[in-house]
């Protein structure tokens, strides 16, 4: 096992777009999500296992689900779990956690990923990881990892990369984020673009100069407490330079203005768990279409995901492609086809309705 590999798990975000299920209290990567007898963070961490050594793996979250952390993950050390004091997106947290394995290694070769997404082929995964790494420990790259689409999907971010039949590595030529449904057609059709995993892979010097170039204020702000991490200074250090930090998303900010942006072509049974329909794509189904999660009587039910608390009866009758969601003091009803607009209902019932149903 390389000493020099480590692991940057993000588990700070609240998963607004699986709202009621997941809230800001209990976000879902703290859920027994698919119903496997483990939560999506225990699955992720399980899964770097053999990738890199423990003491090498960190994760970073809100300071607010430091217990959850603790509590699901009891093996890991508080000095690896990264406490972010305000949620500024995925450039500072990467930031940090870069910042910081670089002083402890500066021959680092890293690798970050969410702690919410499905892997259901996890060997294929780890392969195009190692195959990763060993590119990004050689070559001054920064790699992503690409999902050959299966539907126009508009809730994914779509890579465009220039196909080299010769090299697993393809050359990165577009991001593009969240598109219509018939431009999300038009990539499916070229063959030309994968959905963005947001899997990234990179050697520490490599990161840290991308920063310096491309986030140049972020880069700045980490820099000036090099001195202070691993010591008693780290976290009052962390709660000024959040304050100082853009809420802005590691692609937006640097990968895609890089020019050094390289993708792997993956096929490991992807999906970041982000919607609804995404939980109902991967689920077991009745023989009318419909995925069932809870104590419940359906008639005339079709192709609907209904997930309820076990101990409410919920009776459904004459709805089809519709979500059901029920958890704590929420009960959701909305269209399938709908799924992005659950972010705007949970921003409406905190503005409206108040903090106790976010």
């Amino acid at each position: 096992m390389n000493q020099n590999t480590y692991v940057v798990i993000m588990a700070g975000g609240i998963g607004s777009r699986f709202w009621p299920f997941s809230r800001v209290n209990h976000p879902k990567q703290f859920h027994d999500v698919l119903g496997i007898g483990e939560s999506m963070i225990q699955t992720t961490y399980k899964r770097f296992n053999g990738v890199c050594p423990p003491e090498n793996i960190y994760v970073v979250t809100h300071r607010d689900y430091i217990n959850l952390v603790q509590e699901h993950l009891p093996e890991l050390p508080e000095s690896q779990i990264l406490q972010e004091p305000i949620g500024r997106n995925t450039a500072p947290c990467i930031a940090y956690a870069c910042y910081k394995i670089a002083k402890k290694n500066p021959g680092a070769n890293i690798v970050v990923a969410p702690a919410d997404h499905v892997i259901l082929r996890e060997e294929a995964f780890i392969s195009c990881v190692k195959e990763g790494l060993e590119a990004t420990a050689k070559d001054d790259i920064l790699v992503t990892l690409g999902i050959k689409p299966t539907r126009p999907d508009t809730g994914y971010g779509y890579i465009q990369f220039i196909d080299d039949q010769h090299n697993a590595l393809k050359k990165v030529k577009t991001f593009t984020e969240k598109p219509s449904l018939e431009i999300a057609q038009m990539f499916l059709d070229s063959g030309e673009f994968v959905w963005n995993a947001g899997i990234f892979i990179w050697n520490a010097q490599t990161i840290l100069k991308a920063f310096r170039q491309h986030l140049s204020d972020m880069a700045e702000t980490f820099e000036e407490g090099i001195s202070v991490f691993d010591t008693q200074d780290e976290e009052a250090f962390i709660s000024r330079a959040y304050s100082h930090c853009r809420n802005i998303s590691i692609d937006y900010g640097l990968m895609e203005k890089a020019d050094n942006v390289f993708v792997i072509l993956g096929d490991f049974g992807w999906s970041d768990l982000g919607t609804w329909n995404s939980l109902y794509s991967l689920s077991e189904k009745t023989t009318e279409g419909n995925v069932i999660d809870g104590n419940v009587l359906l008639y005339d039910v079709n192709n609907c995901i209904v997930k309820t608390p076990q101990d409410h009866l919920v009776v459904v009758q004459g709805l089809q492609d519709y979500i059901v969601a029920a958890h704590d003091n929420i009960f959701m009803v909305c269209r399938r086809e709908d799924e992005q607009k659950v972010k705007d209902f949970m921003a409406d019932a905190k503005a409206i309705k108040g903090q106790n149903f976010i």
